[in-house]
Parts: C-alpha cells; sequence; structure tokens
C-alpha cells in the first residue's frame, strides 16, 4: 500500500494546526547534493486549550530507534495525545534522517549532531543543520524529551539524564520512573544542553539498545513520557497502576580498559556492585586472563559494553554512584 507523503514545510507556526487532531508533515532541515530535501517527519497535536508545547524528539543518532515506536504509539488512534487537555505536543521520530538512512549515529558528513550543538547558520553541512533544529523546532518548545539508546555494543538501563538542582528538570525525571536517574548537567553541543541554556527544560531518557526495536522498553518508555505530559499540565492525572522503583545517582562515569584483548563483563545492568567486586575481564587470543577490573565503588550498572572485541581505552561499564531509591 501506497500512502501520499505528508505536507513539505519550511517552517512551523503552530497556531495554523487546528486542534484535536494529529497532524503529521514533513520539516525541511537542508538539501542533499542533488538538491533534495532532507527532510524529517513530524506529528503534531493541539489541545482545544492553550497550554505549554512540549517537545519529543527520537533518532538524533540515526541507529537509536526505540524513540520512533515511543512517538508512533503516543499518536496513535488509542495514544495519550488525544487526551491532551491543553497544550500542545511536538514530536520528531527521526530527527537525523541523513544518520538514518545510513544505519549510523553521525551525520551524512560523519559529524556528530549531539555534540555540536547549537551548531552555526554559515558553518559546515551539520552545523547548519544542527542550527536549523534549534531555529525551526526546538524555539517553540517550553519543554523537551530527548530520546536516546546505547551506542554500537553497548547496552543501557531505563535511564533518565536531568540536571537533578533544577527543580523543572527534577520533577520531569522523576515523573517518567526510570529504573535510573542520572544527575548530570547537560554536556556542551547537546541538543539537551543548548536547550535547557536558552530556557526550555530538558531531560534525556536512554531506552534501551542501538538498530533495534525492544517493546518492553518502548511500552515503560512511553508511560514515562505520559507520565511527563501529566507532570506539566496537559494530561490528567491519572495513578500508575504499575508504579516503578527508581534509583537516583548523583553521578555516574565509565570504567576503560588499560590493555587490549576480549572483554567480558559480568554484572547485569541494573544491579548493584560492591567496591572491589570485579566486574571485568580482558583474555588475551590464547585463553589467558591478561587484566582484571574492580569496581572503584558501590555503584550500580546504567550500561555496559557488550563488544567482545576491545582495545586499549575500550568502555567497560557505566557506574552510578547512588544517592536515593524511590519504591515507585
Amino acid at each position: 500500500m501506497t500512502l501520499e507523503p505528508p505536507p513539505l514545510l519550511d517552517s512551523l507556526e503552530l497556531d495554523q494546526f487546528a486542534p484535536g487532531v494529529v497532524h503529521r508533515l514533513r520539516l525541511c532541515l537542508s538539501h542533499n547534493a542533488l538538491g533534495r530535501e532532507f527532510a524529517a517527519p513530524v506529528l503534531i497535536f493541539r489541545a482545544a486549550e492553550p497550554g505549554p508545547v512540549v517537545g519529543i524528539t527520537s533518532a538524533i543518532h540515526g541507529n537509536e530507534l526505540n524513540g520512533i515506536p515511543t512517538i508512533h504509539r503516543l499518536f496513535d488512534k488509542t495514544g495519550a495525545v488525544h487526551n491532551l487537555t491543553r497544550g500542545c505536543v511536538v514530536a520528531v521520530p527521526i530527527l537525523n534522517t541523513p544518520g538514518y538512512l545510513r544505519f549510523q549515529r553521525e551525520f551524512h558528513d560523519g559529524r556528530d549532531l549531539n555534540r555540536i550543538m547549537p551548531g552555526r547558520a554559515d558553518g559546515n553541512s551539520a552545523e547548519v543543520y544542527a542550527h536549523r533544529i534549534l531555529e525551526l523546532l526546538v524555539r517553540h518548545f517550553d519543554y523537551l524529551i530527548d530520546l536516546h539508546t546505547a551506542s554500537f555494543g553497548r547496552v543501557n538501563t531505563l535511564y533518565v539524564r536531568a540536571d537533578m538542582n533544577s527543580e523543572a528538570e527534577s520533577g520531569m525525571a522523576r515523573a517518567v520512573r526510570p529504573q535510573i536517574i542520572v544527575n548530570n548537567d547537560a554536556g556542551d553541543g547537546t541538543l539537551r544542553g543548548a536547550a535547557s541554556r536558552a530556557g526550555v527544560p530538558s531531560i534525556t531518557i536512554e531506552i534501551g539498545d542501538p538498530q533495534r526495536i525492544q517493546p518492553g522498553l518502548i511500552r515503560a518508555s512511553r508511560l514515562g513520557v505520559q507520565e511527563v505530559l501529566e507532570h506539566v499540565g496537559l494530561l490528567p492525572d491519572i495513578d500508575d497502576p504499575d508504579p516503578r522503583a527508581t534509583t537516583e545517582c548523583s553521578r555516574s562515569f565509565w570504567l576503560f580498559t588499560d590493555t587490549g584483548g576480549i572483554l567480558e563483563v559480568f554484572p547485569p545492568l541494573n544491579a548493584r556492585v560492591k567496591k572491589g567486586e570485579i566486574v571485568a575481564t580482558i583474555t588475551d587470543p590464547w585463553g589467558r586472563v591478561v587484566a582484571r577490573y574492580p569496581s572503584p565503588i558501590d555503584g550500580i550498572v546504567v550500561g555496559k559494553s557488550t563488544n567482545p572485541a576491545a582495545h586499549t581505552g575500550a568502555r567497560i561499564i557505566h557506574l552510578g554512584v547512588v544517592s536515593r531509591t524511590s519504591d515507585g
């Protein structure tokens, strides 16, 4: 079955979209060498009553895909957006369309869009694209939820990165009820950081693994996004029938290898580890253990490497420093 492509726009004026229906469109962010548009798919739903605009973005890294069906489920015929009592949701399932088409994290020129924000109007190809994301999309938002997954060769828990010293962002993060929340000032160059510095409270939700669709995590992240929409007043407050325990971390960090070989990481995701516990080994090609890696802290496993082929300096395990745990 072939469907007509949605309309192509060069800009968004949210007031032009009628309330009470899902609007599907393509937003031109750049052009390729044939003069064809690099257009991002956009979904919009407005309530009849004015209110905050919540932006939801996914796949700024082109191989991080779990956010795509998360957004689709919010906008389908029985999706949560149809219950909006005020405000507007603007969602972009695939922000980095060139990277998505190449099954790669980076933009078509090899640059990471989530490291060069806010971009430049007169910069290189990736910088212009990044600049237009902010100018054509983020400037409309009052809140931003940026959906990610782990990178190639790694796996993640369902976790949120947010500035927990910000009342707005900490409230959004806790509303998601993920497995883990990591207190993290948004780094220079990230979409979350650029939005936050522009006055848009922003969180990142990490949803599992790259280049995969994981239904359980997608369901959990969809429920988490709905809870954020409730928290900021777009949806009526409904008791969660399935509250989830959340561990909050004051910070997190990665361990790295100091030699190369075959890497094996032992603790499962979301597991607690003790200081001194061996969390990984490196074995040489003849089966001899050449390095053992103890945990430097009592902590929790936020993510870890799944790629056994490890060069010197490879990531091993992402550990969080636990500050508190809630029972949901």
